[in-house]
């Protein structure tokens, strides 16, 4: 898709693969990809081969913003990190004010009714939400059951009533979100939600093969933890030997050194017997 010029909330000018309009667009016709970068070099790297979407905290957003400036991007809006619905709106209005073009949170429909109600893209959060599933008796698939799925669609319609444009669905049957996403407005971010999500969404650290212990839903493409222990392991050995190079006199050596002009040496020593600098 041809990139498209905006200005950001802040008032800047900008260039987006996506905008909101776009998404709704392209419901149920075209198949995106999401993952979430945290530093400004895997959000570079994202953007390099094309991913869609992107989602990151709004503590890392600058970063990630400066290594990905074209691909649309969500600022996720922690649960713990803002607690008031002042406290809530000003951390959106911030990050949509340096570049964000949607925000995301899991809290209440009058928080996303709030957030909407100022022009902001808002997406949600339906199915699973971990930090509250104490809720629904622990880390479970939601929508097992017709009756549940027909609970989880009324949750789309509110969720829909309250102003959001998407939803992150997360850890709910397949057929469940098949059924329930063509008959919502709603912009669908599955996540262990089987494939018919409008965007198909997996931490950047699953992808890459970093998790100790990845979800059922996820697939590693690499086995980013295997280089990483490697770089620990390479760490150590070069600490260990630079210890002990000291320590026998190996280093620092003459390649490593800067000597004197030829015979400056000798006339310095001649200097400082003659004159003691120091006192004995």
């Amino acid at each position: 898709m041809k990139r498209k010029r905006i200005y950001s909330y802040g008032g800047k000018p900008a260039t987006r693969n996506f905008t909101v309009a776009d998404m709704i667009a392209l419901k149920g016709k075209t198949r995106l990809c999401q993952t979430c970068p945290a530093t400004e070099e895997e959000a570079a790297a994202c953007e390099a081969v094309g991913i869609d979407v992107l989602n990151t905290s709004d503590v890392d957003f600058p970063a990630v913003r400066a290594g990905a400036p074209e691909t649309f991007t969500i600022a996720d809006l922690p649960m713990t990190a803002h607690q008031t619905p002042d406290d809530i709106l000003r951390a959106a209005v911030r990050a949509a004010e340096v570049g964000a073009d949607a925000v995301y949170t899991p809290r209440s429909l009058q928080t996303v009714e709030m957030l909407a109600q100022e022009g902001l893209a808002v997406q949600g959060h339906l199915g699973l939400v971990p930090r509250l599933s104490t809720w629904r008796g622990g880390l479970r698939i939601v929508g097992k059951t017709a009756e549940e799925a027909l609970e989880l669609a009324e949750d789309f319609r509110r969720l829909e009533d309250a102003g959001a444009y998407a939803a992150e669905v997360e850890c709910v049957a397949a057929e469940a979100l098949s059924a329930i996403s063509p008959r919502s407005k709603l912009v669908t971010h599955s996540i262990g939600a089987g494939p018919t999500g409008d965007v198909i969404f997996m931490f950047l650290v699953d992808i890459c093969g970093e998790s100790e212990r990845p979800p059922g839903h996820a697939r590693a493409f690499a086995d980013l933890s295997a280089l990483c222990r490697r770089i620990v392991e390479e760490r150590r050995r070069a600490l260990r030997e630079y210890r002990e190079a000291v320590m026998d006199g190996g280093y620092p050596d003459a390649t490593t050194s800067v000597s004197m002009l030829p015979g400056e040496h000798e006339k310095l020593v001649e200097a400082l017997d003659a004159r003691p600098v120091f006192a004995s």
